[in-house]
């Protein structure tokens, strides 16, 4: 191990050194979590309430170079800042980085998911952004971000164009989750890990852009808890949870932009 490699892999990750996580440390298996509810089948309401559609003209590749390339402040929802944990996920979160990739396609850009394998020990089966754990030799997020994507999609990382990394994401799993938006050139052939993935598909950006097609679902706990989640429909697939919760802190900061236009 280097010297300053965990200092380094601290400071960029976390912005500061609030978690405190040694990457160098050997992994401990933390206990498989599954939702005791199905997802799907909770109470729901339309989540646009008094909320705006993001304009076409705003989801160009120049227009978000313009939006989310420069230092900001971000506007987060705030059930992405939630601290409730999963029994036996407590403790220092587990560092990790996602990739948003979003293809310029001809047609419009979109955004590359994939659903994990059903037998991964966290967050089996659900639709994520490619991405993962800190490891090591990661000295930043965006390292992190690119090299799952490689790993789990085949993505080059010279079709990306990183534009800017949001602020973490904190799961009720412990993953503290930093996500990496970028732009993706769509000459490349997606190749799914095959222990890892089990699909990759894409999603028009203006249909994830859109509050009428995000849901706020209630799941009341067998505790008497209720947890409040999003989820964003596309077809047969479902995305939820985290995953949803970054799209939705995406829209926030895109409509909080001047151009909007009515959902």
């Amino acid at each position: 191990m280097q010297p300053g490699v965990f200092l380094a892999s601290l400071v960029f990750v976390c912005g500061n050194l609030c978690f405190m996580t040694d990457l160098s440390l050997p992994r401990v298996r933390r206990p498989i979590v599954r939702p005791n509810f199905d997802p799907k089948e909770q109470p729901w309401q339309v989540a646009n309430s008094g909320l705006l559609r993001v304009s076409p003209e705003l989801l160009t590749p120049d227009a978000l170079r313009g939006s989310l390339r420069p230092a900001r402040q971000w506007t987060l929802d705030p059930l992405g800042m939630e601290k409730e944990r999963y029994p036996g996920r407590e403790g220092p979160p587990v560092l990790a980085a996602v990739l948003i990739p979003m293809v310029m396609r001809p047609q419009g850009v979109s955004v590359m998911l994939t659903q994990r394998a059903a037998h991964l020990h966290d967050h089996a089966g659900q639709i994520s952004f490619p991405g993962g754990r800190v490891e090591l030799a990661d000295l930043t997020p965006v390292a992190t971000a690119l090299r799952e994507a490689h790993e789990e999609t085949g993505l080059p990382q010279d079709r990306v164009e990183v534009l800017n990394s949001m602020p973490e994401f904190l799961t009720s799993t412990g993953f503290s989750i930093t996500p990496v938006v970028s732009l993706v050139r769509p000459d490349f052939a997606p190749a799914a890990d095959a222990f890892e993935v089990a699909d990759i598909f894409e999603v028009p950006l203006d249909f994830l852009m859109d509050p009428s097609n995000h849901r706020l679902y209630e799941a009341r706990l067998p505790d008497g808890r209720v947890r409040r989640y999003y989820a964003i429909p596309w077809g047969e697939r479902f995305i939820w949870g985290a995953t949803a919760g970054m799209l939705r802190n995406l829209y926030t900061s895109l409509a909080s932009r001047p151009s909007v236009s009515v959902g």
